[in-house]
């Protein structure tokens, strides 16, 4: 052979990584990760994929008067899920990846640490308590 990659071998391959990869997309929404805010008065489950999947709720927490501590409450603990959530999936992207890499090369050795996470690419504005930003994107400092 002259050291010309086989075509039918590449695609192969390429089939395999799709598959393999779409595998892992799918154990991903079998993974559940719990996050809570203010103590546990909030818990939040989502899935792997980041997908909620249920909101508790103690009844102390529940205030008709104060419905923004229970906003604030409800929005950290999303946010606080949804980054477990991420961080479980780049974890499965990554053993998933490393598994098709030939045997020594790892993705952490390229730089930058490997994949880059959801919403790395792009600037996020960060407000202050009780600051409002477009639509009802709110911070909560809990």
């Amino acid at each position: 052979m002259d050291g010309t990659p086989n075509m039918a071998d590449l695609f192969g391959r390429m089939a395999d990584m799709q598959k393999r990869m779409a595998d892992t997309q799918s154990k991903l929404a079998e993974e559940r990760v719990t996050a809570e805010a203010g103590g546990g008065m909030v818990s939040v489950t989502a899935d792997g994929t980041g997908r909620i999947l249920s909101i508790k709720i103690e009844r102390e927490v529940i205030n008709p008067d104060d419905a923004e501590m229970l906003e604030d409450l409800i929005v950290a603990g999303v946010n606080k899920a949804s980054e477990e959530a991420e961080n479980v999936r780049q974890r499965k992207v990554q053993e998933t990846a490393s598994s098709m890499l030939p045997p020594g090369l790892d993705l952490n050795s390229l730089g930058g640490g490997g994949f880059p996470r959801r919403g790395q690419l792009g600037q996020r504005r960060l407000l202050r308590p009780g600051q409002r930003g477009r639509g009802e994107e709110r911070h909560a400092d809990v």
